[in-house]
């Protein structure tokens, strides 16, 4: 009798994550990129994976050469090979918006965030070459991940929380990606702190969904 519970609980549980998952389809689409992509960057020797990841990264030299193809891969890879703490962010932040939104909008979100921040960020970059700020190697840094478009995701996030404790949230928010840009300033840095503000500026998206979540109530439904 303790096993039939058992396997129903399990299967319950089972049911919940599926409706979950299916529930954020983009979010956990691009976590199954992710997961092949780190295994497949553990099967490369040292030397080949950084000229691997080089060609696909959004640096000035392939921007300059093949911008929408190292926009689009770029958002594929993991740098440092980490795939599970991504699992946590994802479902943290990209799934509740996605359920949130709907998968469109939120691809409107994270797809501004990751290109407009690479751009300005990389552009910044090229200023600080050519004015002798930054090595000329710099234009072959390695810039690959998924970063900007999560800061963006965190960005308009905030609508989705409950005065007063949208602004807890959004103080620290602000916090995480500006309190780098005075201790370090690098160029991704900068491209962190621009695609939080650019989820931000993303609001005309989000302000038919209203503010639904409140810490201390039961959540209502997404509206639409």
């Amino acid at each position: 009798m303790a096993g039939v519970r058992r396997g129903v609980g399990l299967g319950r549980v089972g049911r919940a994550v599926a409706a979950y998952v299916r529930a954020a389809p983009g979010t956990y689409v691009w976590l199954a990129i992710l997961f092949v992509t780190t295994v497949a960057l553990h099967h490369m020797s040292p030397e080949f994976e950084k000229e691997f990841l080089r060609q696909r990264s959004t640096n000035i030299r392939e921007l300059s050469q093949n911008p929408v193809r190292v926009l689009i891969t770029s958002g594929m890879w993991i740098d440092g090979g980490h795939w599970l703490p991504y699992v946590v962010a994802y479902s943290v932040f990209h799934a509740q918006v996605e359920r949130w939104v709907g998968t469109a909008r939120w691809l409107v979100v994270c797809v501004a965030a990751h290109v407009l921040a690479t751009l300005i960020s990389e552009l910044a970059l090229l200023r600080a070459i050519n004015d002798g700020h930054a090595p000329a190697s710099a234009v072959n840094t390695l810039d690959i991940g998924v970063s900007y478009a999560l800061a963006g995701v965190m960005g308009v996030l905030t609508y989705r929380i409950a005065v007063p404790w949208r602004y807890a949230y959004l103080a620290v928010l602000l916090a995480v990606y500006t309190v780098p840009l005075v201790d370090g300033r690098t160029f991704t840095d900068v491209g962190h702190a621009l695609a939080a503000l650019i989820g931000l500026a993303c609001y005309p998206l989000v302000r038919d969904r209203g503010s639904t979540w409140h810490p201390f109530r039961t959540p209502a439904a997404p509206s639409g």
